[in-house]
């Protein structure tokens, strides 16, 4: 079985225990992965609560692609689906479309997530998902603490759901003695700030970007998408999003990236998205060639771009195109820096080639000597498809959500009077160190809509996202 494995079907979280040593193969890696579970406690604030049914699907969406023993949510209120998240009629229904089992009770085997108002946790391992205004995270649910969890951001919410994840990843891997011991979250008004104390400087929305360039379609671009539709904006209609990623969605893809499922496989990452995005009643186009310095702006495109490659040399020339602001997020590289992020922003004080020079050799981390992949070699793989798995990084969703979390807070901050960031870096080995370099104040004059008044739910495209897909093939597209 092992020597069937290559780059494209690899688990991209099962390749963390390959690489650190701790599976001997990927079947024992992905046996690993099969003992992650999750119970979901879902409280009655997810009938009328357009925040909580983010934190809920988001954590669904998360955990199914990592904790693959299954994740159940008990309490889902009989309600309407408040958010175009899911193509479901019902919050129920999203669960299940995304990969969750409501259930009556919980089956008492895996570790809990509050999220709401849930009474008592029969679980000696469970964490309350709490937010408010920009901060968002999870705490040990036997504390009894809990934010105000409002509608100020919802990407705040989404942000709880994804550090709530993050922790129960390190509990169920045994690879962080605080998990579950520590309140996990950060700020995405003032990142570095203690995320449980009041901030009464954070802003309410009232105005979102209308016009973005989307630059890679993977883990982090289908995590900006992700969260662009948990903005309140009252017409989704109006917002412009250029996608551009040349690739195919590969079985890969569905361990790591947000909207990518296994029925997608050999789909143009642009058009899946694009897909999807559509459903949720957002406008989109596609560039479906290679991003590089042939790329250029046209007058009437999108000034600002969000960009989640994992290429150096990509990143090296994103000042080329001629965007008025450039936002790049990325993640580490390596088992010992898989839970790192980054976000640097352009114009800054340095060019995007002083960050990553074109002739600097790539930071992958060498780990072909570990056991898995000594099998594999025995298995009879050759030695450029062992190169090929080896040199692939490892991939969590939950890593890739925050740090897209906080990139798509940038241009929000930017429209709210707040100062430009020039560089986040931090990890969520511990998400309250953050460092953080301000560039002072910068106007943003890209192009906005108002948002929706708090509490009112995101006006969707309707229809389904495979649908859509079913129905471009088609029609040839």
């Amino acid at each position: 079985m092992s020597a069937l494995i290559d780059h494209t079907r690899l688990h991209r979280t099962a390749k963390y225990f390959m690489d650190n040593g701790r599976a001997a193969t990927h079947g024992d890696a992905m046996d690993m992965l099969k003992t992650f579970g999750l119970t979901i406690r879902v409280g009655p604030e997810a009938a009328t609560s357009p925040a909580h049914q983010i934190a809920l699907l988001t954590l669904v969406n998360l955990a199914r692609r990592t904790f693959l023993g299954g994740v159940e949510a008990v309490g889902v209120p009989d309600a309407a689906l408040l958010v175009p998240l899911a193509p479901a009629g019902n919050l129920a229904d999203a669960v299940r479309n995304l990969g969750g089992q409501p259930s009556a009770g919980p089956s008492g085997a895996w570790p809990e997530v509050l999220i709401g108002t849930c009474g008592q946790t029969c679980s000696d391992a469970a964490w309350q998902a709490t937010w408010q205004g920009w901060r968002g995270g999870a705490v040990p649910a036997r504390s009894g603490y809990r934010l105000a969890e409002d509608s100020t951001n919802p990407l705040a919410a989404a942000l709880a759901a994804a550090a709530a994840a993050a922790e129960l990843f390190a509990w169920h891997a045994k690879d962080h003695p605080m998990a579950g011991k520590r309140a996990a979250g950060l700020s995405l008004w003032r990142p570095g700030v203690d995320w449980l104390v009041d901030d009464p400087t954070e802003p309410a929305l009232s105005y979102l970007p209308s016009r973005l360039w989307l630059i890679g379609l993977g883990n982090l671009g289908q995590a900006f998408a992700w969260l662009l539709a948990c903005l309140p904006y009252a017409d989704c209609a109006e917002v412009e999003l250029l996608l551009q990623d040349y690739d195919r969605i590969a079985e890969s893809n569905d361990s790591t990236s947000l909207l990518s499922t296994l029925t997608l496989i050999g789909e143009k990452k642009t058009r899946a998205v694009a897909a999807w995005l559509e459903a949720a009643g957002f406008s989109t186009v596609l560039e479906e060639r290679r991003f590089g310095p042939w790329t250029v702006r046209g007058p009437h495109d999108p000034g600002v771009a969000l960009c989640g490659v994992d290429n150096a040399a990509t990143r090296a020339d994103l000042d080329k195109p001629g965007f008025e602001l450039v936002v790049e997020v990325g993640l580490g590289a390596g088992p010992s820096r898989s839970r790192n992020f980054s976000m640097h922003t352009f114009p800054s004080s340095r060019r995007p080639d002083e960050i990553w020079p074109h002739h600097a050799n790539g930071r992958a981390v060498d780990v072909s000597a570990m056991p898995a992949y000594d099998a594999l070699r025995k298995s009879g793989m050759d030695a450029c498809g062992l190169a090929q798995l080896a040199f692939r990084t490892v991939g969590v969703p939950f890593v890739g959500l925050i740090a897209a979390a906080m990139g798509l807070c940038e241009p929000l901050r930017r429209l709210h009077g707040a100062e430009g960031l020039e560089l986040v870096s931090g990890s969520l080995a511990s998400l309250g160190d953050l460092d953080a370099v301000c560039m002072g104040f910068v106007p943003y004059a890209h192009g906005h809509v108002p948002a929706a008044p708090e509490g009112v739910p995101v006006q969707s495209g309707g229809g389904s996202a495979q649908g859509s897909v079913a129905k471009a093939r088609a029609e040839g597209f």
